[in-house]
């Protein structure tokens, strides 16, 4: 749970502090931490208070003032409980509880658009949401344009929410909430987004991506394509150096070697891609945790950082799930349907799967029509804009993936919310701001601010406005300093190499000499013992070096005998 989730000593706390977690249904869980506690401890507080038991695909993340997700340092601050690894298969999880909340994590990425997916996909995914939160459609409840009012993408259009409110009409009457869930659940785990953490870079050319983790292995996102996809087994090697990112695979099938490289936006962000990747990579794909080994990312002219994944892997936690024997906890929602429905946004707490002793019953009166939709509990954002403002066009891709092996993942171009980026920024600077835009995501990285549906940096022609000609100039700066940088880069390697050289030439000609003036009977010791210049180097340099050496230590031997 380093940088983008919480990890080691609750530092800077004096005595006690009451700590805030915000919950996946955006509920709060307040405790008192003392100022020594860890990280874990924290956890385990809420894993308790939630009754959850799949704990290890769960972590805290932490977003300091400025808005920056890193390790604990002083108040105030916010801390959110998230999906830090996503369950290879989700509907498999043992228990309903795991599995609801993975679901509203998944939601929450579908609304920010991280889990990006074509239209049909889009509407079954959002449909299946709406069937788990309001129920079967009921035309006295439901009138003209219901599914308008919920916001479940970052940007909606007329024709989908006429596919969403169809399906939900036609398609999942019957469906309990709990199978609403889960067919989501099944349809998710089939993307190509699935439980991708975005992380924006640029590659050698310059152009932005995103890289990501996801639980079948390391994927880059460019366009509304992926255009690289490996395997965990044919990951060898991760490596950072400054805002340079190395991925070693070897796809064996094809007998292939692969090196691929990116340039993050700062080295912060750069060792927090590698360490989210050394987590990722042991997680899913090592069978025991005792085979967890430190990684390091030093070569031989760098020293490098050093990080171990702490905690089981994959294999390990599915293992542990098979083995729970206990009655599933209830799980206690209140909202538009009195036996289950999902949370609101804006009232009280909404999710608890405490006991029943401690679990108190929240009621809520049910309107009808339209008004009930947007003011009773449900965790879907209702959307605030008028019906004419609410729609935005969408770009459309047309290039074929058809002779480059390249899987078009949407409709559109990959543009996760910037809410949603994980990449720590180490400067609030105007050049960081316009690498940030250039890279396809604003500057804000505030996942708990709810972002409303944003219009596109550039229209359907392409034309950016003052705004673009600003970021363009910036691009042009930025790479000619990237030019700079990798000009300065290969210099320093050039002098460390020339002084690595030196350094074993110095220690291989030590060894020589310590071995001809050794008592060794070889031969090529022999023969460069007899030569003139040896034994003028032997009677002129190294006996009168190896007497004034001798004479040294017995000096500092008798001062040492004396004392």
């Amino acid at each position: 749970m380093l940088s983008r989730f919480m990890s080691g000593s609750l530092r800077n706390l004096e005595r006690e502090y009451s700590c805030t977690v915000r919950l996946l249904d955006d509920s709060e869980y307040t405790c008192t931490i003392q100022r020594d506690a860890k990280g874990q401890y924290l956890f385990d507080l809420l894993c308790h208070h939630l009754n959850l038991l799949e704990k290890d695909y769960f972590g805290i993340r932490y977003v300091d003032p400025d808005k920056q997700r890193v390790s604990i340092s002083q108040p105030p601050f916010t801390m959110c409980l998230r999906v830090k690894f996503y369950p290879p298969d989700p509907a498999a999880l043992k228990e309903e509880i795991t599995r609801y909340l993975v679901f509203l994590q998944l939601k929450r990425d579908l609304y920010h658009g991280r889990l990006l997916c074509k239209t049909s996909d889009a509407a079954m995914l959002a449909a299946y949401i709406l069937q788990a939160e309001i129920g079967d459609y009921d035309p006295g409840k439901h009138p003209e344009g219901y599914s308008s009012k919920f916001q479940f993408f970052p940007k909606h259009s007329e024709k989908l929410e006429r596919r969403i409110a169809e399906i939900h009409k036609t398609e999942l009457i019957g469906q309990t909430p709990e199978t609403s869930e889960l067919n989501f659940l099944l349809k998710a785990q089939m993307l190509e987004t699935y439980g991708v953490d975005p992380h924006p870079c640029k590659d050698v050319s310059g152009n932005p991506a995103f890289l990501a983790f996801t639980p079948f292995g390391f994927v880059v996102l460019q366009g509304n394509k992926r255009i690289h996809f490996l395997k965990w087994n044919e990951v060898s090697k991760l490596k950072f150096e400054a805002k340079t990112f190395h991925i070693y695979a070897n796809q064996k099938e094809v007998s292939k070697k692969i090196i691929l490289t990116y340039f993050a936006p700062t080295p912060e962000a750069c060792k927090h891609l590698w360490k989210c990747g050394v987590e990722n990579q042991a997680f899913y794909k090592l069978e025991k945790s005792s085979q967890v080994r430190t990684v390091s990312s030093s070569n031989l002219f760098f020293k490098g950082s050093r990080f171990r994944y702490s905690g089981r892997v994959a294999k390990e936690v599915m293992e542990q799930s098979a083995r729970i024997k206990r009655e599933p906890p209830e799980i206690h929602r209140a909202g538009l349907v009195p036996s289950r429905s999902c949370p609101s946004i804006t009232h009280g707490p909404r999710l608890s799967s405490v006991p029943r002793t401690r679990r108190r019953a929240v009621h809520i009166s049910i309107m009808e029509g339209l008004e009930s939709l947007r003011d009773s509990a449900h965790s879907t954002p209702v959307r605030s804009v008028s019906h004419g403002e609410s729609f935005l066009p969408r770009s459309r891709s047309h290039a074929t993936d058809a002779s480059e092996g390249m899987a078009v993942i949407s409709d559109e171009a990959y543009s996760p919310s910037d809410s949603v980026l994980p990449t720590p920024v180490a400067e609030h600077s105007t050049d960081m701001a316009v690498s940030r835009q250039i890279n396809g995501a604003p500057c804000s990285i505030d996942e708990e601010k709810e972002s409303e549906a944003g219009t596109p940096m550039r229209g359907d022609g392409g034309d950016f406005g003052a705004d673009g000609r600003a970021a363009q100039e910036g691009a042009g700066e930025d790479s000619a300093l990237s030019e700079v940088e990798q000009v300065n880069k290969f210099v320093l390697s050039v002098l460390r190499l020339l002084l690595v050289t030196i350094g074993l030439l110095f220690v291989l000609l030590l060894l020589l000499i310590i071995l001809t003036e050794s008592d060794l009977d070889i031969a090529f010791l022999s023969d460069i013992r007899q030569t003139p210049e040896f034994e003028q180097f032997h009677f002129e340099y190294f006996c009168p070096l190896r007497r004034w050496f001798a004479c040294k230590l017995r000096w500092v031997g008798g001062l040492l005998i004396d004392n």
